[in-house]
């Protein structure tokens, strides 16, 4: 089953080209990894596809929804992580994750066993009572997913959900969506580290809106005859800047 999929996807802000003519197809259950450097057009692409911006040409449809046309019932299947995602740090680790649920409209009467779910699931049920401003970066981006699945989303959307936060926190972060996707979860997961780009079934290189590459790590670097994938996208970024 195709759970994301783009039809000359663009999107321009004034003369400013972000995203250009985008084509793209993910599978249900799939972690699609698209990277690219500062500026490529990754953020974008991913308020394009949650329905926050619309697109100046093209179309995009998530889990069998139009990003546009049905933008609310849209909201129902997805969830999306930003880099900014708010967490509320005067309130503790329980009581965010209980706004979220209210926010996504979760019956109070069937939360809580989600809720103790995420909390184990993330490994933040030890800290349910902490105030989320004292915890770690790395544990307030476990809480961060744990609110944004609070209403079992179908697709999940993370823009570099791991920036800034250490390599153990990281690890750890990944086992958890390795989890999702027993659950057929599709995740949509941009990000700065080519090394967490390298545990992707796939990935996307974006550069100046473009979408240059599309395909799964081992076939880039041997296309390319790279020892990583940082080495076959500075072949290809290279190579596209020459034509």
């Amino acid at each position: 089953m195709i759970t994301i999929k783009t039809e000359k996807l663009s999107r321009k802000f004034g003369d400013l080209v972000a995203v250009d003519d985008l084509n793209l197809e993910v599978e249900e259950g799939e972690i699609f990894g698209l990277v690219g450097p500062d500026g490529a057009g990754k953020t974008t692409t991913m308020r394009l596809l949650t329905g926050i911006l619309e697109p100046t040409d093209g179309q995009a449809w998530v889990y069998n929804k139009h990003t546009v046309k049905e933008a609310e019932p849209l909201k129902e299947n997805i969830a999306y992580m930003s880099q900014r995602f708010g967490l509320y740090e005067e309130l503790t680790v329980l009581e965010n994750i209980n706004f979220y649920a209210d926010v996504y409209g979760v019956a109070k009467d069937k939360r809580q066993e989600s809720i103790e779910r995420l909390l184990g699931f993330s490994g933040l049920l030890p800290f349910k009572a902490r105030f989320a401003g004292k915890l770690s970066g790395g544990m307030k981006q476990k809480l961060g997913l744990a609110c944004a699945l609070i209403h079992t989303p179908r697709v999940l959307f993370l823009d570099e959900p791991t920036n800034g936060v250490d390599p153990v926190s990281r690890r750890d972060f990944w086992k958890i969506l390795y989890d999702l996707l027993k659950e057929k979860v599709t995740i949509f997961c941009s990000t700065c580290y080519l090394d967490e780009a390298e545990r992707c079934r796939r990935v996307g290189l974006m550069h100046k809106g473009k979408l240059l590459r599309c395909e799964s790590p081992e076939r880039i670097k041997k296309e390319y005859n790279a020892k990583t994938l940082e080495e076959a996208f500075i072949t290809i970024i290279k190579e596209y800047e020459s034509k």
